[in-house]
């Protein structure tokens, strides 16, 4: 995996950096796993605007991700890396045994011609999908379900991993993305590996016309509002805006919105570091 930095051939280009798409090995999609994929350009069912700064962008396809890897001990061949429009990381389209085709989220160093299988009798080498009770104490962990059966849904985003540190009756220790520790039910399962594409956090857009093709409408800022619309807002001249908040008034910059008596609580053994 590499990431280029283009000549400043226009003024777009003069700070862009592009992912070389190394990885990448074909740009044709596998047709029987594709999804139509509706945009809403922020808008309800009855056509009120309810998620602001959406809209527009370059028309997609959804890519329908087997999260759940509950194909168990079947071996399946690595048959292409591909580019996923949907997700920051790539996934790789794997051909089982028995001829059926899935798609599943990219690890790190997964190759085409490579066999990977799930279940509870797997190796734990790359792109295997076990329960936490049978990963190795240590072991570089992505895609985690967070109730058995239910599909991955923790460290699946380009470069992200979560690390199994301990194990204790039928729940493991996890330490998350975000610093946070963690306990998860050994029957939850989790595949070995960090997810691919970790040169994702060095891009570079290079325009604003980018952030468009992607569906990202502009975002204008509170300090420049009226005082109607935004606690952030008016003032004479060029106001400071006073202490950052939201639009509703919730202090930004660490306040504490969770509950007292949410239900996972208990299961959350540190807290992720400010």
């Amino acid at each position: 995996m590499s990431v280029r930095k283009l000549k400043p051939i226009t003024p777009a280009q003069r700070f862009r950096v592009v992912n070389g798409f190394d990885a990448i090995t074909t740009d044709k999609p596998e047709k029987s796993l594709l999804a139509p994929k509706k945009r809403s350009g922020g808008r309800n069912n009855t056509g009120k605007m309810t998620m602001r700064h959406l809209g527009g962008g370059h028309k997609k396809r959804y890519r329908i991700i087997d999260f759940k890897r509950n194909k168990f001990d079947v071996t399946a061949e690595v048959l292409s890396i591909e580019y996923d429009p949907n997700r920051t990381s790539f996934i790789a389209l794997v051909q089982y045994k028995d001829g059926e085709k899935r798609y599943i989220i990219a690890q790190n160093g997964l190759q085409v011609g490579q066999t990977v299988t799930s279940g509870a009798s797997a190796a734990p080498e790359v792109g295997n999908a076990l329960p936490l009770s049978e990963i190795p104490l240590g072991t570089i962990i992505s895609c985690i379900e967070l109730r058995p059966e239910a599909g991955a849904s923790i460290a699946r985003s380009a470069g992200s991993f979560a690390q199994l540190m301990a194990r204790d009756g039928k729940y493991a220790t996890v330490k998350l993305p975000s610093g946070e520790t963690r306990l998860i039910l050994v029957t939850c399962i989790a595949t070995i590996g960090a997810v691919s594409n970790s040169d994702h956090q060095l891009l570079v857009s290079g325009k604003a016309g980018r952030s468009r093709w992607l569906g990202r409408r502009p975002r204008t800022r509170p300090v420049a509002m009226n005082p109607v619309d935004h606690p952030m807002g008016g003032g004479e001249g060029r106001a400071s805006g006073g202490h950052p908040r939201s639009r509703n008034g919730i202090p930004a910059k660490g306040f504490r919105t969770r509950s007292k008596t949410k239900a996972s609580s208990k299961f959350i053994v540190e807290r992720r570091k400010k």
